[in-house]
């Protein structure tokens, strides 16, 4: 075992991304205004992450960790054979999709079935781009918006209600709250029904948004704001249904929440830290460019009310640890004044983040110090890690659940 080295991650580039927070981070000139959504760190295919050890030699982190699975440590070597969790840093300019993981099971079935068709890997009409499910923790960075599961019924009754352009459904929803008949009815509707529906809904509200009448607390303000990024000639994006059927979520810095299997949801704006499975199957509802497979949405959409619990992690000392009930992963954030220091083990392949200060990790053998330019160092299973923080610092430390 070579012990603690510096992570380099893999930058995403998509079109709802920033153009300034990821690159200061990352210390890269960003001239020609590339929108940097995401950076990933991990073993995930489409961008595993480079070990860079002291002297310069550089390692595929997936390659390094192939050659010898005791660096997972026993029990995630057993369970998962590699490292199951993906981390990234996000920045949320514009909305995100609206956005459906598939279960571990449904994963694998479909994956199977879509290579048993001869789809393409890359073919943009593809649902499942691995066999793995896709369940997910974000911790704000700052203020947070996202829309997270279906609203409570009466909370969902009056919104229809109150929001004249929606009355109509209020019957499709029924007394007892029929969800899936409702989010069935406004994902099959024909697109001219949705553009009529629509007209007059953003009639009102877009000259409101457009004067600043409206604010984030609002669903008519990401309505509009919706509409102004998703709309094109003679479509109305039905997404735009999604934002008043939704749970409307404003996270300050250091809370987080959990999406699980089967949970609609979607990133309106601001910066995250992010960790799921080691996966990228996202099925689509709206708000999006990309391709939506309503039958597929459907499929794996859980059509039922949603409880929005709001994680302020379990502080252990200078840790928080924010606990899910995935078996992928784990993660916690450090908080350290200047001259403080906190010496953890590892169980398994845990990757450390930096996103305030800087600092220095040394296992008795290797030193990585991480600042802006260099976020992230890897460490393994049997490794004790020291770190010290060179000034105030925060660091993320991503592993696997002990059990």
């Amino acid at each position: 075992m070579k012990g603690i080295a510096q992570l380099r991650g893999t930058v995403r580039y998509y079109d709802w991304g920033g153009y300034v927070f990821i690159p200061d981070l990352l210390q890269i000139e960003n001239p020609a205004h590339r929108p940097f959504a995401e950076c990933w760190f991990g073993v995930h295919p489409q961008a595993t992450s480079t070990l860079i050890w002291p002297g310069g030699e550089q390692q595929s982190l997936l390659e390094y960790i192939q050659s010898d699975k005791k660096l997972l440590g026993e029990a995630t070597a057993r369970r998962f054979g590699n490292m199951p969790y993906l981390l990234k840093l996000l920045d949320v300019k514009d909305m995100l999709s609206i956005q459906v993981h598939p279960s571990k099971e449904a994963a694998v079935q479909d994956y199977a079935k879509e290579n048993a068709a001869g789809i393409p890997a890359d073919a943009p009409h593809r649902n499942y781009k691995d066999d793995n499910h896709k369940p997910e923790l974000m911790v704000a960075m700052g203020e947070f918006w996202l829309l997270h599961g279906f609203k409570p019924v009466a909370e969902l009754k009056k919104t229809l209600g109150e929001v004249p352009e929606l009355n109509n459904l209020l019957p499709v929803f029924g007394e007892e709250g029929d969800y899936k008949e409702l989010y069935r009815y406004v994902m099959e509707m024909p697109q001219q029904q949705v553009n009529q529906q629509l007209k007059p809904l953003l009639d009102r509200i877009l000259p409101q948004y457009q004067a600043g009448q409206l604010n984030r607390s609002s669903a008519d303000f990401w309505a509009a704001r919706a509409a102004l990024t998703f709309n094109h000639e003679g479509i109305t994006d039905r997404g735009i249904f999604s934002v008043y059927l939704f749970n409307l979520v404003h996270l300050q810095k250091g809370q987080a929440i959990f999406q699980d299997a089967g949970v609609p949801h979607a990133y309106l704006e601001g910066q995250n830290v992010e960790i799921m499975a080691s996966s990228d199957n996202v099925l689509r509802g709206g708000l999006t460019t990309k391709h939506i497979d309503v039958p597929e949405l459907l499929k794996h959409t859980r059509c039922e009310p949603t409880e929005v619990k709001i994680l302020d992690g379990e502080k252990e000392g200078a840790l928080l640890r924010y606990r899910t009930p995935a078996p992928d992963f784990e993660l916690s954030k450090i908080t350290l004044g200047k001259d403080d220091s906190i010496t953890l083990e590892s169980d398994t392949a845990e990757i450390f983040l930096l996103t305030e200060g800087s600092v220095s990790l040394s296992d008795g053998k290797n030193t990585v110090e991480l600042r802006k330019g260099e976020l992230a160092a890897a460490a393994f299973a049997g490794q004790k890690t020291t770190i010290r923080a060179l000034e105030s610092a925060v660091v993320f430390r991503a592993g696997v659940p002990a059990n």
